[in-house]
């Protein structure tokens, strides 16, 4: 063949094999074609000349002989037959040769037997348990997660039976208690015989507590769970072996979450449905900016809608069954049905106004609705479901009801509508309102009105000097944040405010909180002004007793003495159940048009944040608005109150304490949790913090008050206050109320499986409270307090049945959450830290904001009981132990013989602020708090001239362009709320990422460490004399005259004490201790000295600790 037909462009094409693939073939091919396709040009066998073309010049193509279209039809067919023979020849080579690892990729391709761990493939029957409920094996192998496959299966399905496999090791066995029957492998331990090598299975409660256990020679004290450190013990289940685990199949602890929310609508998805499309959405963050209402509510609506499908699916499928009933009768002729439901310390708590259904199933099914009118207490009698028809309830059967959950969408409704409103509706909040929500510019404003001569408020008690000039701050401004720390006076604060701005503007104003029991306090306080108030709530919660239930305004639309006709109705139906159909009609008109006079006639309504969204308040609009403990509430929950037409909105709370609780973690984790409280902060809003606290023991407030509120926390009491005569405790320091015990117990998981326990915590508990007992407290000036659930529970049955005195002493003590102590306290309050092993961590007990809370609920004596070993891993815990060590209490042994602990702490390490210390364990969730701290944050620019005064109320008008107002590109954002920055400004973002100076009346310079407070302060007196100027403040004469005299007043300072008693708790003061000062007497500092104009408040900006941010708006007001 030539040379010019194989270069035709016709001819095959060449083909470039791996060296690897060359040294192969040509071993085992001997044909010349093989050799001419594969051949090694760089073989010794080739010589150059090869591969040259002649050297005479080739002749022109029509001179040439070229084949026939057949010839080279027929060439090209043997070449592509030669080429098939030669790949099958390859092929069939490769096939052959037998890989290193080929035995570890069967271990995913081979059908793997139906007893295969879901998670990871290991299927040696030794390691592996099915869990009775889903019919799914799981090992016993930890892999890349924290606990065992099989616990974590369990953990998140909310499951608790399983069963081993036939060729285990104690062979197809059902784990269950041998006294009564229990399956709950979480409440499941053994115990052996005195003297014998025999256990038996008994439940944590209370069958291994019970005394007929001794007649059987059974040793209780040694009762054991059977899981350990997240897995089952190695005796029941085998570890798998190294080799097996090195096979399995690499899943992490997110796949396994991906898999398990699959399963919960396919049980027979697997973990390649992991890849396909649309199974891993991402779902919106919660950002610092919004560019307009319509994408504030696109975000915030998508969370919502994720946490309703969530909290649907979880009541839905809570249905309990085998559930005996007592029925009664209500005052209201209603049927009541009590019953108690099994425990679970989950996410779901049952709460006032509920809706359960009763089903009977059988020959005679029946089913009914009601709503919950009373929650089960520690020692309660159960749960009373008030239901709403009387029609057919088989009152006569007590036995074998099945209850099922409701979900009611009435609160993920009204946020979704507020949502709406709020990007549609110009008027549902006026303009300045709208932008500062959205996060863009906007210049402040101050409202022009009167100031009182005095702001405290009828039968209150009378203001502190920072409750004055918060109450002045927030009736002048639109938009205002108020922080009150524990103890500091928040709700009377929050009254005087209310009382201010209907004195001022007039009413109605909203008043809103996330609960009702705050909701109840505030209106109570409100209520002592003679202020008009209506409490409104919801119409399932009328039969509800309450401490303001008289305000309730379906009980004051009963005592309204101008209607007779509805009284009459209602006497009516409350004697006879009902009323006929042209009676119902005549009683809902006429109690629609009273509802209606009373609201519009009231002063204040007070409603819960989602009881605001109530259709008999569609039609107001409120000027002014309130939300206390606005940090408990999410932000789409603030929203409800805000879109009624507020033009003044001030939110009360305190964001280093716990904040509101989203169930669902995806929308937890895309920032639901971060309250709009926190979130205006990050963006600049300074808050007015309340500094003088009334609750704490002098010593108990030390610690949060430097560690949390950079040492600004003044104490209103002294140490007399806060002692008890005739009570002699052991404490360890005699001044000191306080002390850590140390206790080495180890952790258990508890019944639910996502809870903690720990017994030997829960016995050295009972022991401090039995000595409190026995010194002359009171039961109910007792407080014992634990971050889990597990832990609370166990605790009440331990002091039910186990504790020495009589159990209705116990009774009296309240046990509870850190959580749900919020916002309450305790003369003495005992903490049980419950966490204490080797490798889980100590979990949300690391939450500074927990640990806050549970610092301050105690008024005179605060005793934490806890294994400082653990706790001390983590830096908060070793300050705080380190604190107490320093202190020497610090403690351990018996009660009456404690003596300092022993144990070598970790060095503390140095804090990364040194202006802010506390303001390391604060920062937010979802945003660095870097741009509340750079040049184009909301209050930067408001420094930088005059701020406008509103001559009147502010009018709502289009609103511009926020893109065009802020100058942003919105689409470099990309969602990233790190990224969401002014881009003039990106440039300067070069500190670290801790929020400084983030309160109006902040320290200049607060306390490096609380151990050398005193040192400190003296520098800072020194230090007073060099404060800068604040940028844009005018450096005229009269401020270098107010210069000069703060640098006067702060020489003053030098002799300083910590305590601050009520009498002076208006003086000027700085934070962490009260002034001294020779010559001033109480009415030379008397609220009078406020009415003068901004000016003048100025003077006393240093000594306020507020001239940071006041120092920069030189408004005139008169």
């Amino acid at each position: 063949m030539s040379i010019d037909i194989l270069y035709e462009p016709s001819s095959q094409d060449l083909v470039f094999l791996e060296t690897d693939e060359v040294d192969i073939i040509g071993e085992d091919t001997q044909s010349d074609d093989a050799d001419t396709i594969c051949a090694d040009t760089q073989g010794s066998e080739f010589e150059f000349t090869d591969f040259t073309l002649p050297s005479q010049s080739i002749p022109p193509m029509s001179q040439l002989e070229l084949p026939s279209l057949a010839h080279r039809m027929q060439f090209l067919s043997d070449e592509i037959d030669k080429n098939d023979t030669h790949v099958t020849t390859v092929t069939k080579t490769i096939g052959e040769l037998r890989f290193k690892d080929e035995e570890e990729d069967s271990f995913f391709t081979q059908e793997l037997p139906y007893y295969a761990c879901k998670y990871c493939g290991i299927h040696d029957p030794g390691c592996v348990v099915m869990c009775n409920i889903c019919k799914k094996w799981f090992c016993n192998g930890r892999g890349n997660t924290s606990g065992s496959h099989i616990i974590n299966h369990l953990v998140r399905a909310n499951h608790k039976e399983v069963t081993f496999h036939k060729d285990g090791p104690l062979g197809e066995t059902v784990l269950e208690c041998y006294s009564c029957g229990v399956k709950n492998v979480f409440v499941l331990g053994f115990v052996t015989a005195k003297g014998d090598s025999v256990l038996v299975l008994l439940c944590r409660q209370p069958c291994s507590t019970q005394n007929t256990l001794k007649d059987l020679n059974w040793d209780q004290e040694q009762w054991k769970p059977l899981i350990a450190d997240r897995c089952f013990l190695t005796w029941l289940v085998k570890v798998p072996n190294t080799t097996d685990q090195f096979r399995s199949r690499n899943i992490s602890a997110t796949q396994i979450t991906k898999l398990e929310e699959l399963w919960r609508h396919n049980n027979e998805a697997t973990i390649n449905d992991l890849d396909k499309p649309g199974i891993d959405e991402e779902q919106q963050i919660v950002l610092l900016r919004y560019k307009d209402g319509f994408h504030y509510k696109n975000v915030f609506g998508s969370l919502v809608k994720l946490v309703a499908d969530n909290d649907k699916h979880l009541k839905e499928s809570r249905t309990q069954e085998n559930i005996t009933v007592r029925w009664d009768v209500g005052l209201n002729k209603k049927f009541v049905a009590f019953f108690h439901l099994v425990k679970t310390d989950g996410d779901m708590r049952l709460m006032y106004d509920d809706e359960l259904r009763l089903r009977l199933t059988g020959e005679n099914p029946w089913e009914g609705i009601g709503h919950v009118i009373k929650i089960p207490d520690n020692y309660g009698e159960g749960i009373g479901l008030e239901m709403k028809s009387n029609k057919g309830v088989p009152t006569e059967i007590t036995s074998n009801y099945k209850v099922d959950y409701i979900w009611k969408s009435t609160s993920f409704d009204r946020m979704q509508c507020s949502l709406n409103r709020f990007a549609t509706d110009e008027s549902s909040v006026s303009t300045y309102i709208y932008h500062k929500l959205l996060g863009h510019e906007f210049d402040d404003l101050i409202f022009r009105s009167h100031m009182p001569k005095h702001f405290s408020a009828p039968n209150l008690p009378d203001l502190n000097r920072s409750q004055v000039k918060a109450v002045k701050h927030a009736v002048q401004r639109p938009l205002s944040l108020i922080q009150g720390p524990p103890g500091t006076g928040k709700t009377v604060t929050s009254a005087t405010i209310v009382y201010q701005l209907v004195t001022i503007n007039g009413g109605p104003v909203l008043v809103c909180a996330p609960s009702n029991i705050a909701v109840d306090q505030l209106t109570e306080k409100i209520h002592r002004t003679g202020l008009k108030v209506v409490r409104l709530c919801s119409k399932s919660r009328e039969s509800i007793d309450s401490p303001v239930s008289f305000l309730a305004l379906h009980n004051q639309v009963q005592k309204l003495p101008s209607n007779g006709v509805l009284q009459k109705l209602q006497q009516l139906k409350n004697e006879t159940g009902e009323l006929s159909m042209d009676d119902e009609k005549r009683y809902s008109v006429l109690k629609k048009v009273a509802e209606q006079e009373l609201l519009e006639a009231a002063d204040v309504i007070c409603t819960t944040c989602v009881g605001a969204g109530d259709p008999r308040l569609m039609q107001f609009k409120f000027h002014s608005i309130l939300i206390d403990e606005s940090v408990q509430a999410t932000e789409p929950e603030c929203m409800v109150p805000v879109v009624h037409g507020v033009q003044q909105l001030i939110l009360v709370g305190d964001h280093c304490q716990l904040g509101p609780v989203v169930t669902c973690k995806k929308a937890a984790n895309a920032g639901l949790t971060q309250s709009l409280f926190e979130r205006l902060v990050v963006l600049g809003i300074r808050p007015f913090r309340l500094e003088v606290q009334y609750r704490m023991h002098p010593e108990l407030s030390r610690f949060s008050s430097n560690f949390f509120y950079e040492g600004s926390l003044q104490n209103g009491v002294c140490a007399d206050d806060r002692k008890l005569r005739k009570i002699e405790f052991p404490w360890p320091v005699a001044d000191e109320p306080m002390l850590f015990y140390a206790t080495l117990g180890h952790e258990e998981i508890a019944g639910s499986g996502t809870s903690y326990l720990n017994r030997t915590e829960a016995a050295n508990v009972e022991h401090i409270a039995t000595r409190f007992l026995r010194c002359g407290v009171r039961p109910d000036q007792i407080g014992i307090i634990t971050p889990y659930e597990g832990q609370r529970a166990y605790l009440v049955q331990y002091m039910q049945y186990q504790a020495p005195l009589p159990a209705k002493l116990y009774q009296k003590i309240e046990i509870a959450s850190v959580d749900a102590f919020q916002g309450r306290e305790k003369d003495f309050i005992i903490m049980s830290c419950v966490r204490s092993n080797e490798n889980q961590g100590i979990g949300f007990l690391n939450d500074p904001r927990r640990l806050n809370v549970a610092l301050t609920r105690a008024k005179y004596g605060l005793l934490i009981v806890g294994n400082p070993k653990v706790l001390s891993k983590k830096q908060l815990w070793n300050h705080l132990l380190n604190y107490y060590k320093a202190k020497n209490v610090l403690v351990e042994g018996p009660l009456n013989n404690l003596k300092p602990s022993p144990i070598q702490l970790p060095k503390p390490k140095q804090l990364k602020s040194t202006i802010n210390p506390g303001s390391y364990f604060m920062t937010t969730q979802m945003y660095n708090a870097h741009e509340a701290l750079i040049p184009g944050c909301a209050y930067y620019h408001s420094n930088q001239g005059n701020v406008p005064i509103s001559h009147g109320t502010p009018q709502y008008f289009p609103r511009p362009d926020p893109a065009v107002k802020m100058g942003l590109d919105f689409n470099t954002c990309n969602g990233n709320p790190s990224t969401f920055i002014m881009p003039r400004f990106r440039s300067e973002l070069q500190i670290g990422g801790i929020p400084i100076g983030t309160m109006m009346n902040i320290n200049p310079m607060a306390p490096t460490r609380f151990f050398n407070q005193q040192s400190v302060k003296n520098r800072q007196n020194i230090h007073t004399n060099h404060l800068p100027m604040t940028s844009g403040r005018l450096n005229t004469k009269a401020n270098q005259k107010n210069q000069k005299s703060n640098e006067i007043r702060a020489l003053r300072l030098t002799s300083t004490s910590q305590d601050v008693s009520q009498p002076m708790s208006q003086s000027m003061s700085q934070p962490g201790f009260s002034l001294s000062q020779p010559g001033l007497s109480e009415p030379d500092l008397s609220q009078d000295s406020f009415i003068m104009n901004e000016f003048h408040s100025q003077m006393d900006g240093l000594l306020s600790q507020d001239s940071t941010y006041e120092g920069g708006r030189t408004v005139t007001l008169f």
